[in-house]
């Protein structure tokens, strides 16, 4: 079930096209600006377009539980109608499936505490492993976290990875970061905008060479040591 995009343009990106198939996962990499999460609402039919296909179907025309088996988008900070709700609550609305363990998914995620607080309690940290409950509990076929890690500390970092490393079998995730280090230790495929263009799309292995991080961040990103950090 492959997820593609064919010469797809607006006001800021130019000619994107790419495929992944269901199953394989992507980083999407860029500066700040460059239209990462207008790319991801694209593909999640947040923005109309007729230039996304997901198995025949165009995720802005189709609603219900199709489009939301197909893809879900997790946004990088937790915004609902209702703030008074609980976190149990909040979670139920993530469950498109009969058979749906909330519990099991919170004290996956560390959070199981949380699940009677209200929503609007939570913390930036805890509403970001909120999201990362609700995405696990959705499983949809292909699900785009916009910078998962944002607003956490190191150790809560160390649980995400692990868990956009081993969670969702058979379907894929797409995540839009600026940790480089996180991008390099999953080792999924990068694609990679520059002035609204894909610049790269390849392996991680070919996209975290020296000579290529010098090119694209002209010496301000090195790989030492088998991690990647900002040469200060």
């Amino acid at each position: 079930m492959p997820l593609k995009i064919t010469n797809f343009s607006n006001a800021i990106l130019y000619n994107i096209s790419f495929s992944l198939p269901q199953g394989h996962n992507l980083i999407l990499l860029g500066s700040n600006g460059v239209g990462k999460t207008t790319l991801a609402k694209i593909l999640s039919g947040m923005i109309p377009s007729d230039s996304v296909d997901i198995d025949g179907i165009s995720p802005s025309t189709t609603f219900g539980h199709s489009r939301a088996k197909s893809i879900n988008y997790v946004p990088p900070v937790l915004e609902i109608f209702d703030s008074f709700i609980s976190v149990k609550a909040f979670l139920t609305l993530s469950c498109i499936e009969p058979v749906c363990n909330i519990e099991e998914v919170l004290n996956q995620v560390g959070i199981l505490h949380l699940s009677p607080k209200l929503c609007h309690t939570l913390s930036s940290g805890e509403s970001q492993l909120v999201l990362i409950a609700s995405a696990l509990l959705h499983q949809a076929n292909y699900t785009i976290f916009d910078e998962p890690t944002a607003n956490l500390d190191p150790q809560k970092i160390q649980s995400i990875f692990s868990l956009l490393q081993k969670s969702l079998p058979s379907k894929s995730k797409i995540i839009i970061t600026h940790h480089l280090d996180l991008a390099y230790q999953l080792g999924f495929d990068i694609l990679f905008l520059a002035h609204g263009k894909i610049a790269f799309y390849g392996s991680s292995a070919d996209f975290f060479e020296p000579l290529h991080l010098e090119t694209l961040y002209q010496g301000a990103v090195i790989k030492e040591n088998h991690y990647i950090r900002v040469n200060l």
